[in-house]
């Protein structure tokens, strides 16, 4: 239509909320859907963190707040970046939005200008590449692969890096692939960062709870402190804490950063909830016992998931170090054809026959940016977890 904004053509609806509504879909019209499209946790959000949250509105904390989050969730967050990351920060460089996507999406806004250049190791977020366009940015793709356990190597991004370049968002442990980065492979890129001081990082730190033995999380600025003036390190309650639906993001970086972010939250959105913010801070600062075992669940359906497609015909699954999600590789089935005849020609054609012959809804690769793959997210139950791999080992047999 003539009146929409040029933009709005540059960028595409979120593929995996498209799976998860056709999922929801078929349900409805009774057909037996698993669907392990949904990037959230299917834990309950503990006990202690509702009580505060009914105990903030029965206190009448129902107001707006400022803009970019109450004096306490700022403090908390101090604290937990203090207690967690090694890292100091001031209330006046925190920025609180309405989940880490608001926050992500005001830095992005705050700071691009036409033919600013953001590096994006894929596979990627699906949203990191369409929230540049949006802001007027480019969004330069560094492509890694199963055969490099989906990282991206020093020399990639020296490579990458151009005197346009702004930012590069790095996202560990990462969704899609659950690829997490040790402190040595870290510390490779951070040695890159510091030859090239016009180029910021943000980081994507969502998953930093949901990391598995043997694998130890670390941020960008606990490996390189040089690095503390140009980075904007964020987080959030919605996976460590099972607090999808409340919607609290957070970030602490410079203060001019963060200013400038508060200005666009302060004409866009204004504040985010002020009941999930009470809830929020609680989280932060409540007992901690529910990250430990909600871990403890997440490995064991991990190591089910890995083992179960590992056993399906054609299928490649690298053990993933975090995040509650397996990238494997299908490169061995393209060119297969199904009972019907139809041809798997990408990972797009492999996902839809496997919801239309089986019932499983995944996320194609190509919506990550690095085929041919798929994504399964394994929060969710054991038993739906193994039948749904069951039906992949069945569907993959069936291919000729």
């Amino acid at each position: 239509m003539a009146f929409l904004a040029d933009a709005l053509a540059r960028v595409k609806p979120s593929p995996t909320i498209a799976v998860s509504t056709l999922a929801a879909e078929l349900k409805a019209a009774g057909r037996d859907v698993i669907s392990l499209g949904a990037g959230e946790p299917d834990f309950d959000t503990p006990q202690n963190i509702k009580d505060a949250a009914i105990a903030a509105i029965n206190a009448g904390k129902t107001k707006y707040t400022a803009p970019d989050g109450i004096p306490e969730l700022k403090k908390a967050i101090c604290a937990k970046f203090a207690r967690e990351n090694g890292v100091e920060y001031k209330p006046s460089q925190i920025s609180v939005g309405t989940g880490g996507k608001q926050v992500l999406y005001n830095a992005l806004i705050a700071t691009l200008n036409a033919g600013d250049e953001v590096l994006i190791p894929a596979p990627y977020w699906v949203s990191y590449p369409d929230m540049v366009l949006l802001g007027g940015g480019t969004p330069v793709v560094i492509e890694t692969s199963i055969d490099t356990a989906f990282k991206m190597t020093p020399a990639q991004l020296e490579a990458a890096i151009t005197p346009n370049t702004k930012w590069l968002i790095f996202n560990s442990p990462s969704n899609p692939s659950g690829a997490g980065y040790s402190r040595d492979e870290l510390k490779g890129l951070t040695d890159v960062l510091m030859r090239h001081p016009h180029v910021w990082v943000m980081t994507d730190d969502m998953y930093e709870h949901i990391a598995y033995e043997g694998f130890d999380f670390v941020t960008p600025v606990q490996v390189e402190r040089g690095l503390y003036d140009r980075t904007l390190t964020v987080n959030g309650v919605s996976k460590a804490y099972s607090m999808t639906g409340w919607r609290i993001g957070y970030a602490g970086g410079p203060e001019q950063l963060i200013k400038a972010m508060a200005k666009v939250q302060s004409q866009s959105t204004s504040n985010p909830c002020s009941i999930s913010q009470w809830a929020a801070v609680e989280a932060l600062n409540g007992p901690q016992d529910y990250i430990a075992e909600s871990r403890k669940a997440f490995q064991r359906r991990r190591d089910l998931v890995v083992s179960m497609l590992n056993q399906a015909t054609g299928i490649e699954c690298p053990t993933p170090e975090g995040a509650f999600y397996v990238y494997p590789s299908i490169r061995k089935l393209i060119g297969r054809k199904t009972p019907a005849g139809v041809v798997i020609e990408n990972d797009e054609v492999f996902c839809t026959q496997l919801l239309e012959t089986e019932g499983v809804a995944a996320v194609f690769g190509a919506a990550f940016g690095t085929s041919p793959n798929f994504r399964v997210s394994y929060a969710t139950s054991d038993e739906l977890l193994e039948k749904a791999c069951e039906r992949i080992q069945r569907f993959c047999a069936s291919l000729s």
